[in-house]
């Protein structure tokens, strides 16, 4: 990765290791974001860790999930959240100042530095030139407390936009074309970085774009050059000291390099049920759309809802369609509302949402049953949206305006309308009143618990032996939707034992009483899964639930990254199979049997044989690769376990 973006930007901060891709590094965190949903466990395993005020040179806590504050639980959390903020020097952006990735590219994220963040699309922040990475929130909470980040030194990939975008094909097009081409799969331990004549013509609100779907391609995190254009956006934010150029160097080596065309891209959209089921949007001509809704933190910038306002201006959308807007930030709904555009799109027929993740999460705006719904956030999985009939696709803004109008999918470049020219402004509205800064005494705060507020599961050492069963068997590119859904389960985040009655709720709902019958049979739970598991969100409640129920281990094909630091962060040990067809002789009931469980943890070695009792007795091989520090963590049963023993040795 030598004279590279990434390699410039981990060299000022690496502590541990050395940038060899595939070892194990550690960095200091410069910035942390949360939001509220994966937040207020963060902030609680903070208080855990007592470490006081907030070490990092920034943290930030959003309120921009649990807005539908259906009951009381969620605008309990949100007291909890402000009045932690205010005593250990962090940031907080109420409810109603917008999404956090939105917000912080705005008016918080500079160039050069290091942003780890408790949402897994904390890598819009690349757009800047940062090197920003969606972490579990017991990382987050650990790197506020001053202690480094460990992952892996990711490899570099170089991706060469060269060219022009044609009229009605936008950077949206860009990364659902390089998620056609890379898939959701395969790239883990990966940063792309992003160069090429064709970056002049793309701003930072579009760069955000790419580097925030970049999420779904798995990869640790993407990120552009600090270039003439960074700056001039920094300077529109009244930001212009914040910059600092940050190029690669013209012999820059690289894993691997990808040119694409921007000439060349058409018009695409992700179909059901994944970002990287991608298809041009002239193949989908004809098929009726029910709903449409633009907004999220990928596609919510003022040039976005600008350009949706003039297409939709002084039309209306088809009868058949509910149509939806949610501004990403108060910043882009203010201005749109000040110039007429905001007329512009309630005229037409929109329906203004909250500056909120909303219908991105499955937390309002579901369809209805059998629906097509367009939309233009970044994922699509089975069921996120609320309505598991429904079948969700992902395009641009243009393309889902058209849609709204047609009432139909339609290849925007042929229904006559001129594209929209939006300039760029030379200023953004800048009013930051809604961001609260910490308390100027924090001795004088008090901490605010509502009844929904639990406190962070005690999990114990790791046992000398592994004595379970085969609880559940699932099949490949699992999300952590599937195993901690969202929507409205979203306010049981900071209650643990209400929130994992619903672990695999989609898949199956009599898991979480199977794990239970277990565990009164002294009995372990033991999860068996297939190629990228745990893919999606960085909620670590995927793994916190989980480990609640009693799970001591998953047995997968290979495991997303943020997951699978996250069953380490709560002593859950993630094997692979040696042999991928060795998934296929594991049945959900067998029985396994572990001994000296300890010793193998602990011995470093990375095959170890398992003997599992069924119907057929069979030993299969599986891997543990894991760094010595990361074995640690698992033996004490945990990192917050962990970061207590070794803050006694010291």
């Amino acid at each position: 990765m030598k004279g590279t973006i990434a390699e410039k930007v981990l060299k000022l901060h690496l502590i541990e290791g050395t940038l060899d891709p595939g070892s194990e590094i550690a960095i200091k965190i410069d910035q942390t974001l949360t939001q509220d949903a994966t937040g207020t466990m963060a902030y609680l395993e903070y208080e855990a860790l007592g470490a006081g005020k907030v070490k990092t040179a920034l943290s930030v806590s959003y309120v921009d999930h649990n807005m539908l504050q259906d009951g009381f639980e969620n605008a309990d959390d949100h007291l909890y959240l402000q009045s932690v903020a205010g005593k250990f020097g962090i940031y907080f952006s109420r409810a109603g100042n917008g999404i956090c990735h939105q917000v912080h590219l705005e008016r918080f994220g500079r160039p050069g530095a290091t942003l780890l963040g408790s949402d897994s699309h904390t890598p819009t922040g690349g757009a800047l030139g940062m090197i920003a990475i969606g972490a579990g929130g017991l990382d987050v909470a650990a790197a506020m407390g001053g202690f480094p980040f460990y992952f892996i030194c990711p490899k570099v990939v170089n991706i060469r936009l060269e060219g022009k975008l044609q009229p009605w094909v936008t950077a949206k097009d860009v990364i659902l074309e390089i998620l056609r081409r890379l898939t959701t799969k395969g790239n883990v331990d990966t940063i792309i970085e992003y160069g090429g004549s064709g970056l002049k013509n793309l701003s930072v609100p579009e760069r955000a774009t790419i580097t925030n779907m970049g999420a779904e391609l798995g990869v640790t995190t993407s990120i552009f050059p600090s270039d003439e254009v960074t700056k001039r956006f920094l300077a529109a934010q009244g930001r212009e000291t914040h910059w600092q150029s940050i190029i690669a160097d013209p012999k820059a080596s690289y894993e691997n390099i990808i040119t694409i065309n921007l000439a060349e891209i058409e018009p695409l959209a992700a179909c059901p049920h994944s970002p990287d089921n991608v298809k041009p949007v002239r193949e989908l001509e004809g098929i009726a759309v029910n709903q449409v809704l633009i907004g999220s933190c990928t596609n919510s910038s003022y040039k976005d809802l600008m350009t949706v306002a003039e297409i939709v201006k002084g039309r209306s959308v088809a009868n058949t369609v509910s149509f939806g807007v949610a501004p990403g930030s108060r910043q882009v709904l203010e201005m749109v509302a000040r110039n007429g555009a905001l007329a512009d799109l309630i005229h037409a027929g929109a329906r203004i949402l909250e500056s909120t993740c909303g219908f991105c999460i499955g937390a309002g705006q579901s369809p209805s049953s059998n629906a097509v719904s367009v939309r233009t956030n970044n994922r699509n999985f089975y069921n996120r949206s609320g309505t598991a009939s429904a079948q969700v696709y992902l395009t641009s803004p243009e393309t889902a305006a058209i849609a709204a109008l047609q009432g139909n999918f339609k290849d925007p470049r042929k229904v006559g309308i001129p594209y929209p020219g939006i300039s760029f402004p030379e200023r953004f509205h800048i009013d930051d009143s809604m961001i609260i800064p910490p308390a100027s005494n924090p001795d004088s705060v008090k901490i605010i618990r509502g009844s929904n507020i639990g406190q962070p599961p005690q999990n114990s050492a790791l046992p000398d032996r592994l004595e379970g069963i085969v609880t559940i068997k699932v099949g490949d590119k699992v999300t952590t939707d599937h195993i901690m859904p969202a929507g409205n389960k979203l306010k049981y985040r900071s209650n643990i034992p209400v929130y994992a009655k619903y672990v695999f709720e989609p898949l199956d709902k009599e898991f979480p009483e199977r794990c239970l019958q277990n565990q009164q049979k002294n009995l372990h739970n033991v999860i068996v899964g297939g190629e990228s598991y745990g893919q999606g969100s960085s909620r670590e409640h995927a793994a916190i639930c989980p480990m609640y129920l009693g799970v001591k281990a998953v047995i997968a094909k290979s495991f997303e990254r943020i997951h699978a630091a996250n069953l380490v962060n709560f002593g859950i040990i993630p094997f692979t199979f040696a042999t991928p067809s060795q998934y296929d002789v594991i049945q959900k009931g067998d029985t396994v049997v572990l001994p000296d469980l300890r010793q193998i943890i602990a011995n470093e070695t990375i095959s170890h044989n398992i003997v599992f009792h069924g119907k057929v007795n069979k030993e299969i091989t599986v891997n543990l690769n894991l760094s010595a520090r990361e074995r640690q963590i698992v033996l004490a049963g945990g990192f917050l376990n962990y970061i207590r023993e070794t803050m006694n040795k010291q």
